[in-house]
C-alpha cells in the first residue's frame, strides 16, 4: 500500500453502520466475529475465532502484518486499503481502519472495522468529507426539495448574488434572483424530477445580481436525490460561471456573421451598411460608418490632414441601431458632417489608431459641425454613455471610420470589445477597399463604354430606329455588348448587334476595337458575309500578333474571341434586307400586322474561332415591318433551364405587345424580360422599315453611246426641276456627265443612272465591270483626269461599291433646303 493511500485512508472518517466490526487481541487473534463480517467474507464464527487475523488476508499482505502491528502500537491505530480472501478463495478489496479498544481489567485488543470497497464509486466516506468536498467546492452547488425551495447550498454559489446559504433556505429561484429566467431554470428541475434523467450542460444567459448590468452565462446541471425507497427528494444542481466562454463565442458568431454578410456586393455604399447592420447584432447598440469622398468615388484615399488642428468632412455611407428608425443618428445617410479639429474621429483618422470610452462625457455634443440645430443633441440626450471609434483601413490607407456606441446595454465597451471591434471593421475594411476598387474600375469601364458607344444614332430615312443598352449588376461587371446604325451608300443602312465574351474594361475595349473594324468595313459597301469575315480575320489576327510579344499582356485581343455579331443591311428603295451572323442570335422581325417571327438566319461561328464560310440571307420586308436585333443575355432570364425554343417564344410574344411608340416598344421589352440589375450586359435595336417611293427615286436605262451624255444631263435636269432641287442642276449636270462618260469609256454592257432624293441627293451610275476608277491628281499639261477630282470636290462624299454583275458609282451632295 502506497503512503499516499495510507495518509489518505488514515484521514478518512467512516460510519459504523456501513462497516463490518470484528475484534483482536494483542497477537492479532481473532476474538470476536459478526454478522457484517460474515455477509463480508463468508466465513461462520466457528472457522474464523481463535485463528490469526493475517490468515484472512492475501499473502502479500498477511506478510505486511507484523509491520503493520508496530505501527499500531506506535500511532495507536492505522487505516487504508487491504485485500481479503473471501471463503471461496476470491479477493475482496477492503478498507480497513484499526482503533485500539480496552476491556475491564486492562486487557489490550483492537477493534477492525472493515467495508468492502469493490463495487463502490470510490472510498466510502463520512457525512464529514462529503460536506467538507461539497462546501469548500468551487462550483457552485445547491439542493431543492420537491417544492424547488432551497434546502441547501455552499458558499460558492453566493458569488452569483442572491444571498449566504441561510439567506436562501426556504426560498424559490425568483425570490433568490429576481429578474433571472426561473420559469425556464425550474422547468429543467421538474422535467428531471418527474423523469429521473439528469440534465447535463443546461445553459443560461441572462443577468444576475452579482452583474446586474452585464449579460452573463452560466453552465447547470441538474440530478434527482431519490431516498432508500427510490422515491425523489428533491434536485440537486450545480452552477459554473461560463461568461468568459460565451462571450468568446459570441465574438466569434459575430465574426462569422461578418464573413457572411458583409461584402456581398462591390457596392461601397451597401458595404458600409452591411458593417453596420451586423455589429449591432449583439454588440453595439448604435453604430455607423463615414468614409471619406474620394472613397465613395472609387479613387484613392485622400491624404488626411497632416495634424488633427484641421477639420475632415465625411459623408455618412451607412448606421444602424437596435431601435427602430435610428433614433440616435444625427447625421442621415449620404449627408457630409465635417468632424471639428481635434475630435475622436480626426484622431483616428490621422494617426491610424482606434479610440475607446468607457464612460462618454454626457454633456458633450457629436463631435461634427454642420448638423441641423433639432439634431445636434448631447449624448446625454441620445442615451448613450460608452463609445469606440475603429479607422478603417486597408492596405495601409485609412478610408474612414466606424463608430460604436453603447446605449441599451449597461455594460461599457472594455478592450476585449475593442479588439473584437478591430478584428470586425479589419474585415469590412478590405470589402470597402475591394468595393472601391471595383468602382473605379467599373467608372472607368462605364465612361470607356459609353465613349465607344454610340451617343446617338444618325438620322436617316431608311428605317425609324430605337435602341436600349441595360449594364450588367455591379458584381458581374460592364460587358462587351453594343449595336450601330451605320449610313451607307444609296440610302442604305446598316444594323450592327454584336457581343464581346466577358465583362470589365478589357472587354470594353475590345467591343471599341470591334465597333470601329465594323465602321471601316461598313465605309467599302461590303456585303454582311464579307464585312464578317473580315472581322474574323481581324480578331485571329490580333491574337496571333499580341501572343508573339512577350510580357506584353494581349487581354483585348483575346477578349474578342467568341465575339458575337449580326449585320444587316436594309435597302429603303426596294425593301430588301440581307443580313449574316457570327455566333449571334437570329434578328426577329415584326410585320406589319403585329405577329413577330424570327429569321431563318444561317449560324456561322464566333469570331476569331475559325469554321465554314459565312452565310448571308436576303430577304424582303413589307414597309412598317420591324426588326429586332439583340444579344443572348435578352433571352438568359426565363424559368425554362436555358431552353432556347421557351426564351425565343417569350421573346416572341413580348414583341407582339402593342406600345405607343417604338422607343417605348423597345424599352417595354428588356423591362418585360430583364431584371434591373442583369448578370449580363443586354442591347436591344429595333428598326422599322420605311420605303422611298417613286416620287423620290428616278432611274434610266443607258446606251453605252457618247451622244447617251447629254441625254442623261438633261433628263437629271428635269428630274431636279420636278424635285424642285434646280439650284442643284450645274453640279448634277456636271457629276452626270463625268460618271456616265466614264462607264461608255471604260466598261461594257448597259449603263444605268439613278437619282435619289434622300436627306442628300444621291447620283449613281451602274455599269457591268469590276474595274474601280482611281482618282488622280493631274499636272497642268495633262488634258484628261479630272473628271472623279471635279466629282469629290463639288461632292460631300462619293464611292465605289460592288455588286453581282458590275459595280456602282456614286456621290452625294448636301441638299440646300433640309425640308426637300
Amino acid at each position: 500500500m502506497s503512503t499516499h493511500e495510507e495518509l489518505g485512508a488514515a484521514g478518512q472518517r467512516f460510519d459504523v453502520a456501513d462497516a463490518a466490526p470484528l475484534l483482536l487481541d494483542a497477537q492479532g487473534v481473532v476474538t470476536s466475529w459478526t454478522r457484517g463480517a460474515q455477509r463480508l467474507l463468508a466465513y461462520p464464527a466457528s472457522e474464523v475465532v481463535g485463528t490469526k487475523a493475517s490468515g484472512l488476508l492475501s499473502e502479500e499482505d498477511a506478510a505486511r502484518v507484523p509491520e503493520l502491528a508496530e505501527r499500531c502500537r506506535r500511532d495507536g491505530g492505522w487505516a487504508g486499503l487491504l485485500t481479503a480472501r473471501r471463503k471461496d478463495g476470491q479477493p475482496v478489496r477492503v478498507m480497513v481502519r484499526i482503533t485500539p479498544a480496552v476491556e475491564p481489567g486492562g486487557v489490550p485488543h483492537w477493534l477492525v472495522l472493515l467495508s468492502d470497497v469493490s463495487g463502490a464509486r470510490g472510498w466510502d466516506m463520512s457525512r464529514a468529507v462529503l460536506e467538507q468536498m461539497v462546501t469548500e467546492s468551487p462550483v457552485g452547488i445547491a439542493i431543492v426539495d420537491t417544492d424547488l425551495r432551497c434546502v441547501w447550498s455552499n458558499a460558492a454559489l453566493e458569488r452569483y448574488g442572491g444571498g449566504s446559504p441561510a439567506q436562501r433556505l426556504g426560498r424559490r429561484l425568483a425570490e433568490i434572483q429576481p429578474g433571472i429566467d426561473s420559469e425556464g431554470i425550474e422547468t429543467q428541475m421538474r422535467r428531471v424530477l418527474q423523469t429521473g434523467r439528469p440534465v447535463v450542460g443546461y445553459e443560461h444567459v441572462g443577468q444576475v445580481r452579482s452583474a446586474p448590468h452585464r449579460e452573463t452565462a452560466h453552465m447547470m446541471s441538474f440530478t434527482r436525490l431519490d431516498d432508500d425507497q427510490g422515491h425523489p427528494m428533491g434536485v440537486y444542481y450545480t452552477v459554473v460561471d461560463i461568461t468568459e466562454r460565451h462571450r468568446a463565442r459570441q465574438r466569434l458568431a459575430l465574426l462569422d456573421r461578418a464573413g457572411e454578410q458583409i461584402g456581398r456586393s462591390l457596392d461601397i455604399v451597401r458595404t458600409a451598411q452591411e458593417l453596420a447592420d451586423v455589429a449591432v447584432q449583439g454588440f453595439a447598440d448604435f453604430v455607423s460608418v463615414d468614409l471619406l469622398e474620394s472613397v465613395l468615388r472609387g479613387a484613392e484615399p485622400e491624404p488626411g490632414p497632416r495634424s488633427d488642428t484641421e477639420r475632415v468632412p465625411l459623408r455618412r455611407a451607412g448606421h444602424q441601431s437596435v431601435d427602430p428608425g435610428v433614433p440616435e443618428a444625427v447625421v442621415q445617410i449620404g449627408d457630409v458632417a465635417t468632424y471639428l479639429a481635434g475630435s475622436p474621429p480626426v484622431r483616428c483618422l490621422t494617426t491610424g489608431r482606434p479610440w475607446r470610452a468607457e464612460e462618454l462625457d454626457p454633456l458633450a455634443r457629436k463631435w461634427a459641425t454642420g448638423i441641423p440645430g433639432d439634431r445636434a443633441a448631447t449624448f446625454l440626450e441620445l442615451g448613450l454613455h460608452s463609445g469606440m471609434i475603429v479607422p478603417i483601413r486597408a492596405r495601409g490607407d485609412t478610408m474612414g471610420v466606424t463608430t460604436f456606441f453603447r446605449r441599451r446595454r449597461q455594460d461599457p465597451f472594455d478592450e476585449d470589445d475593442l479588439s473584437l471591434a478591430e478584428d470586425l471593421v479589419s474585415r469590412a475594411a478590405v470589402c470597402v477597399d475591394n468595393a472601391r476598387r471595383y468602382t473605379r474600375e467599373r467608372s472607368a469601364a462605364l465612361v470607356l463604354q459609353r465613349s465607344l458607344l454610340p451617343h446617338r444614332l444618325p438620322e436617316q430615312d431608311a428605317v425609324e430606329v430605337a435602341a436600349c443598352y441595360r449594364p450588367a449588376d455591379e458584381l458581374t461587371g460592364l460587358g462587351g455588348d453594343w449595336y450601330d446604325l451605320i449610313p451607307l451608300s444609296g440610302a442604305r443602312v446598316a444594323l450592327v448587334v454584336g457581343e464581346v465574351p466577358g465583362h470589365g474594361i478589357d472587354a470594353a475595349a475590345a467591343m471599341g476595337r470591334l465597333r470601329t473594324a465594323v465602321h471601316t468595313l461598313a465605309a467599302l459597301d461590303l456585303p454582311p458575309e464579307e464585312v464578317l469575315a473580315h472581322l474574323d480575320d481581324l480578331v485571329a489576327r490580333t491574337v496571333g500578333e499580341e501572343g508573339e510579344r512577350p510580357g506584353v499582356a494581349a487581354a483585348a485581343g483575346e477578349q474578342a474571341v467568341g465575339s458575337g455579331c449580326v449585320y444587316v443591311v436594309y435597302d429603303p428603295v426596294d425593301g430588301r434586307c440581307t443580313m449574316a451572323a457570327a455566333g449571334h442570335p437570329a434578328p426577329a422581325v415584326v410585320l406589319p400586322d403585329g405577329t413577330a417571327g424570327f429569321v431563318d438566319l444561317p449560324q456561322g461561328p464566333p469570331l476569331g474561332a475559325g469554321g465554314p464560310p459565312f452565310e448571308a440571307v436576303e430577304l424582303a420586308l413589307a414597309e412598317g415591318s420591324t426588326l429586332a436585333l439583340h444579344t443572348d443575355g435578352l433571352l438568359a432570364y426565363g424559368d425554362d433551364d436555358g431552353n432556347l425554343a421557351a426564351d425565343r417564344e417569350r421573346l416572341r410574344r413580348t414583341l407582339e405587345q402593342p406600345s405607343s411608340s417604338l422607343g417605348a416598344h423597345c424599352r417595354s421589352v428588356v423591362d418585360a424580360l430583364v431584371p434591373a440589375r442583369p448578370h449580363d450586359d443586354v442591347a436591344l435595336l429595333m428598326a422599322r422599315t420605311r420605303l422611298l417611293g417613286d416620287d423620290r427615286v428616278a432611274a434610266w436605262n443607258l446606251a453605252a453611246d457618247p451622244t447617251v451624255v447629254a441625254d442623261a444631263r438633261k433628263e437629271a435636269t428635269r428630274q431636279l426641276t420636278e424635285w424642285g432641287l434646280q439650284e442643284l442642276a450645274f453640279t448634277t449636270e456636271l457629276v452626270v456627265s463625268e460618271l456616265v462618260t466614264n462607264a461608255i469609256r471604260h466598261a461594257e454592257g448597259p449603263i444605268r443612272l439613278r437619282l435619289i432624293r434622300d436627306r442628300a441627293l444621291i447620283c449613281e451610275v451602274s455599269d457591268c465591270s469590276a474595274t474601280a476608277p482611281h482618282l488622280r491628281h493631274p499636272r497642268v499639261t495633262d488634258e484628261g483626269g479630272r473628271g472623279l477630282l471635279l466629282v469629290s470636290q463639288f461632292n460631300q462624299r462619293w464611292g465605289t461599291r460592288f455588286v453581282p454583275g458590275g459595280k456602282v458609282i456614286w456621290a452625294e451632295q448636301p441638299l440646300t433646303d433640309p425640308s426637300g
